[in-house]
């Protein structure tokens, strides 16, 4: 077969690919708006669930899913920083740093529900936090870890090394240049990953599930028990007790993770135009 032919037919094969992806995301989008967008209103964000059939608002789980979303990225953020900057920056390249990222990795690949249950023993059972926001923060911790760890140590190295020359050149030790000319050059790329893994850790269900617990109380202390959006989502549509409040539920679900993407894309492209 002549190659233009065959490119031809292996860009249409992917144009058809894209087109079906997208076509299927509208589609869900729209229909998810569409059963949703009636619900939306200050009493249904503000207000709490009351009555049998869930009547009311969404605003206590609305709270405990930033309360528990928040808390994770405080837990994780030093701490997968700080592992970048040593694989990045001060560990010798080796068999253990490649176990290490290989680590990192299969982390990221773990399924949810597999965390979920390893939190429930680790931290609910064992530790006795019992269903709190501090358990779910700490299992949601380890899957926001590996996302933002790799993206920090991607980001390091892709600030141009003639950079840390200057500041060796001036006098300034390694430490100063990784804290001081590094890490801010790095910034915008690695709050992107950190948005990126609020963003997973928002749309998660079976982590928060099993650590969290399913009170509807607003949560005040981070041993208190809560209910995240998601774990409110699936209850509703599971027992079908509120359908309509359950399709608000996933279109404001749906706003929020939306933002986290775009805030990244945001962040990514104002640090390309930066660097360019």
């Amino acid at each position: 077969m002549d190659k233009r032919w065959t490119n031809r037919i292996a860009l249409g094969v992917l144009w058809l690919c894209g087109i079906t992806t997208v076509t299927i995301l509208g589609a869900v989008i729209l229909y998810v708006f569409v059963r949703g967008v009636g619900q939306i209103t200050p009493e249904f964000i503000f207000t709490k669930p009351h009555g049998v059939n869930a009547e009311g608002g969404i605003g206590p789980t609305i709270i405990a899913t930033m309360y528990v979303t928040g808390l994770s990225m405080l837990i994780v953020t030093p701490i997968a920083v700080l592992a970048a900057v040593y694989l990045a920056e001060y560990a010798v390249q080796g068999k253990l740093v490649d176990a290490i990222r290989f680590a990192a990795d299969t982390l990221a690949s773990v399924p949810s529900i597999v965390m979920g249950l390893f939190g429930f023993a680790l931290f609910v059972e064992v530790m006795g936090l019992g269903f709190s926001v501090l358990s779910g923060a700490l299992a949601l911790s380890f899957l926001m870890l590996p996302i933002v760890m790799r993206a920090t140590e991607e980001a390091i190295r892709a600030v141009p090394k003639y950079i840390r020359w200057g500041s060796y050149g001036l006098g300034a030790s390694k430490w100063q240049t990784v804290s001081r000319i590094v890490l801010p050059s790095a910034l915008p790329r690695i709050l992107t990953g950190i948005i990126l893994a609020m963003g997973r850790a928002v749309g998660e269900t079976a982590v928060v599930i099993f650590t969290m617990g399913q009170a509807v109380y607003l949560p005040i202390s981070p041993l208190d028990s809560g209910r995240s959006m998601t774990v409110h989502l699936y209850m509703l549509a599971m027992e079908g007790i509120n359908m309509d409040a359950a399709y608000g539920t996933a279109l404001l679900l749906m706003v929020m993770v939306l933002f986290f993407n775009l805030s990244a894309r945001w962040l990514a492209a104002r640090n390309r135009r930066l660097q360019g």
